[in-house]
């Protein structure tokens, strides 16, 4: 059950159908994508001399190379190790030497800040960039036939974000990233021949996982030429390319939107944008919804269960007439098609409908475990449950919403207080742009609500009075702070621990 062989078949099948794009210009075929890939998976099989289930890590910005050297790494038996382009050298290290990896690709643009860190002595045999000579010298190998691999070997150790200390090594086999695959084509898009997935999210998180389903149908894959995300310029390849789908978080569907409004540019060219990774508020989805139409699909999962725990359709999207589109639209839909999904107590009792308890979820789409971090992974899986730390509630339709992480609900004189709730009243003012919603610690009600808000010409007064319309008076925050903007990571997410260290500060 090796991931490599949909990379096989759709070489065979069609060999001279685009694949491999650099901006709106052809870069490689099937047949050539194959070839390459099976030439550098000889060279870490035969010259490097590495085993099946040897880690091989990919410290790279996106790249039109960065596909070859996936498929290359599973296709010789190996385990792909994705790295955060956006993290220090020095967490960079942690994670090398976490995995134990075994060889490393690094991109020219952060090679110079991490080559010389490495230790000698290590497990590494190998660092290779692409575009150098030492990675090119690769294609003088001949190629292979894929190693073996069976359901349950590890494809992808991927490492967490580390919010809550150091990063964890979730592990996911052959098996759990086809099972991802099969919910992509059930619970989120078709993908037709002529469709094109632009990598406008970092290639080594969500985006990249969906390479899956492209490959799978001998579709086309966009690296685009700045590396990320342009609204511009995805406007330009949804004009030139065709067919354009992606995968967003919802800080950037809202500026494509916004984009979009101010240029009045044309959407035809878009086919579908997944989204997911962080909140989106109820009036953003229904301005994206009013300027770009059904285009959009909403997912939520996390590493541990890679894009797959829940997924909202385009057509609940768009079901405007329905009595309850605005409910909908506001939560993150219905369990996908390969997992369960619960809310549960401490205790794990399923809840009553519309109680709010931790999301938790099993199925084929699960991790097997933590790498070499049993006691992490004896409180996250129990009884063949993922407990994900999410805190949500489902209704009698089995829409599921979510509230916050448990670790970000609010916790002010014994009442619970979930921020998002708080955001969605906040964005409803026309001039709030973002916000993000924590605790401050308080001597009298262990903690109390605050705000950090993007905008202009705003005060205080006009948000609480909006606050005091549509909340309980307990729920509004007790202070504001206005700021240019909210710290956040390389793939949208609202960094709250960093808002709480500018706290402390204070």
């Amino acid at each position: 059950m090796n991931l490599a062989q949909l990379l096989v078949r759709a070489a065979r099948s069609y060999p001279e159908r685009p694949a491999v794009l650099w901006g709106a210009d052809v870069l490689r075929n099937y047949r050539q994508l194959a070839d390459r890939s099976a030439r550098v998976a000889s060279y870490l099989k035969h010259v490097l001399g590495l085993k099946p289930g040897d880690r091989v890590a990919l410290y790279m910005a996106n790249h039109a190379d960065y596909l070859e050297i996936l498929y290359a790494t599973w296709w010789a038996g190996l385990v792909v190790v994705p790295v955060n382009a956006k993290l220090h050298a020095k967490e960079v290290l942690f994670i090398l030497e976490d995995a134990q990896a075994s060889a490393l690709f690094v991109t020219a643009d952060l090679a110079a800040g991490l080559k010389s860190l490495l230790p000698t002595g290590s497990s590494m045999r190998g660092v290779f960039t692409p575009g150098e000579l030492g990675y090119a010298e690769m294609q003088n190998v001949g190629p292979i036939h894929t190693v073996y691999r069976a359901p349950e070997d590890l494809a992808w150790l991927f490492y967490t974000s580390g919010t809550t200390g150091r990063p964890k090594g979730v592990m996911q086999s052959h098996r759990n990233l086809y099972a991802m695959t099969s919910c992509y084509f059930s619970d989120v898009d078709s993908v037709e021949v002529d469709d094109a997935w632009v990598y406008a999210a970092p290639m080594s998180h969500g985006a990249g996982l969906y390479n899956f389903p492209f490959v799978a149908r001998a579709a086309r894959h966009v690296v685009p030429v700045s590396g990320g995300f342009d609204p511009a310029e995805l406007v330009a390849l949804s004009q030139q390319v065709g067919n354009l789908c992606l995968f967003a978080a919802p800080t950037m569907v809202k500026r494509l939107v916004e984009y979009i409004q101010a240029v009045r540019a044309p959407v035809e060219g878009f086919k579908t944008i997944v989204y997911g990774g962080g909140p989106m508020y109820v009036e953003d989805i229904q301005n994206a919804l009013q300027t770009m139409g059904p285009r959009f699909v909403q997912i939520y999962g996390q590493g541990e269960s890679p894009m797959t725990i829940t997924a909202l359709s385009r057509w609940h999207l768009a079901e405007q007439n329905h009595p309850q589109w605005t409910t909908r639209i506001a939560s993150v839909g219905h369990a996908q098609s390969l997992v369960d999904v619960r809310v549960v107590n401490e205790a794990g009792d399923t809840l009553p409908d519309d109680s709010t308890g931790e999301i938790v979820v099993r199925g084929e789409t699960v991790m097997s475990a933590y790498w070499r971090n049993p006691e992490a992974t004896s409180k996250t899986l129990r009884d063949g449950w993922l407990w994900t730390g999410d805190m949500g509630a489902m209704d009698a339709h089995g829409f599921l919403t979510l509230k916050d992480r448990s670790k970000d609900v609010i916790i002010s004189g014994g009442s619970n207080i979930y921020p998002r709730e708080v955001e969605e009243v906040l964005m409803r003012h026309p001039a709030v742009q973002e916000v993000s919603v924590i605790g401050q610690p308080d001597a009298q009600w262990g903690e109390v609500v605050v705000a950090f808000v993007v905008g202009h010409g705003l005060d205080a007064s006009a948000l609480d009075a909006l606050c005091l319309d549509h909340i309980a008076r307990f729920k509004r925050p007790k202070a504001y702070h206005f700021v240019e903007s909210l710290p956040k990571n390389n793939y949208g997410k609202v960094l709250k621990s960093d808002l709480r260290e500018q706290l402390s500060k204070k």
